[in-house]
């Protein structure tokens, strides 16, 4: 039998192990049982956190800026440039990790970051740049950084709104006579993996508040304050795709910038050179943390799986915890998921031991499939 070409396309095991993490503890155990299998590696994300970091294992250059993060502090923010193309993670910038414990302002924590790091960026000679939106804690409509590109947002007395979401209430003048005129000549795609509207009961506040610490009060208030700020901007876009994305920073890129949404995932597999990796391999591992539901809108397992299953390759995943049930798993194009609660059913034990939990699942992998 022919020596396997396997592909370990996987994303991160969120809380516990990263993209490079999970493939390397997949090679380990596949070579404990197959000493001479050939393991190609290509860590994958789908816009979300994790994105820069997958660039840069993809060959990737990182660098680093200090911006504004969502509560108004400094903070450095990673960003990835290959030639003329970046790839910048808003969450980098304005993501939830950068609030202290326990500590939300869903009415004004602000995007003015990511705007500095999209700055960061076009300064490094990028002409295309992947804005991969997820991970956010802000619902300012994109305004925060539309502000550090050079637009100003006013109020009825011509003085700057608050930051946040909730300053967007007063919002009488939306001026983007002084945006970077440099942005013109960009191709901003923007990369995520959810296709909500801005507002509405499938819009950022209701769907994606709650996890930012937003109220129910907080929610209709935010709501109530990007409709305001949709109508002046251009309520069209508001119901476009991607525009609910990382608390309606999507509007803000589709209705000012001039990007393009398209999946996450499709654009990082592209950006990451999938396709070649795909024609040399013979089998593909994929996975994530957790296989749920979500998995299948969007999420990178679902798109390594379809693109192997197009090219006649078979799948299996990597999980911590699986919630599809095999009927699910094989429409998605993944032959069999192996969960590592299936070794150790304890969550917490699971997470502080997932990097040898999955080598030994890994192992089963390479008995099942490569012997």
């Amino acid at each position: 039998m022919e020596t396997a070409r396997v592909l370990v396309a996987a994303d991160k095991f969120k809380g516990s192990l990263t993209a490079v993490q999970v493939a390397e503890r997949v090679t380990a155990g596949l070579r404990r049982v197959v000493p001479d299998v050939r393991v190609e590696t290509l860590p994958v994300a789908d816009g979300g956190d994790g994105t820069v970091a997958a660039a840069v294992a993809a060959g990737f250059e990182r660098r680093e800026a200090r911006v504004t993060g969502p509560l108004g502090d400094p903070v450095t923010a990673a960003y990835a440039v290959r030639g003329t193309t970046a790839v910048v993670e808003m969450a980098e910038a304005s993501g939830l990790q950068h609030l202290p414990e326990g500590v939300f302002a869903p009415l004004t924590a602000t995007t003015y970051g990511s705007g500095e790091l999209l700055l960061a960026a076009v300064e490094a000679g990028a002409r295309t740049i992947v804005f991969g939106v997820g991970g956010s804690a802000t619902t300012d409509g994109g305004a925060g950084m539309l502000a550090a590109l050079g637009a100003r947002f006013l109020d009825a007395d011509g003085k700057p709104v608050g930051p946040g979401g909730g300053g967007l209430a007063d919002l009488a003048d939306a001026d983007f006579s002084g945006l970077d005129p440099r942005l013109k000549g960009i191709d901003l795609i923007l990369a995520s993996d959810v296709d909500n509207p801005l507002t509405g009961p499938k819009g950022a506040p209701e769907v994606y508040g709650r996890q930012k610490g937003a109220t129910e009060a907080d929610i209709a208030v935010l709501d109530a304050a990007l409709a305001h700020y949709a109508s002046l901007l251009g309520p069209e876009q508001a119901e476009s795709p991607g525009a609910g994305a990382a608390g309606g920073i999507g509007y803000g890129a589709l209705v000012a910038l001039g990007a393009r949404f398209r999946p996450g995932i499709e654009v990082m597999l592209d950006v990451l050179g999938f396709a070649p990796a795909l024609e040399r391999a013979t089998f593909v591992i994929t996975g994530e943390g957790s296989l749920d539901a979500q998995t299948l809108h969007g999420k990178a397992p679902a798109g390594v799986a379809a693109a192997a299953r197009a090219a006649g390759i078979d799948v299996v995943a990597v999980c911590g915890r699986l919630a599809l049930a095999p009927e699910a798993l094989g429409r998605a194009g993944i032959r069999r998921a192996y969960a590592l609660t299936e070794l150790e059913p304890d969550p917490a034990v699971c997470m502080a031991q997932a990097g040898p939990l999955l080598e030994r699942v890994a192992e089963s992998i390479a008995r099942d499939f490569l012997r």
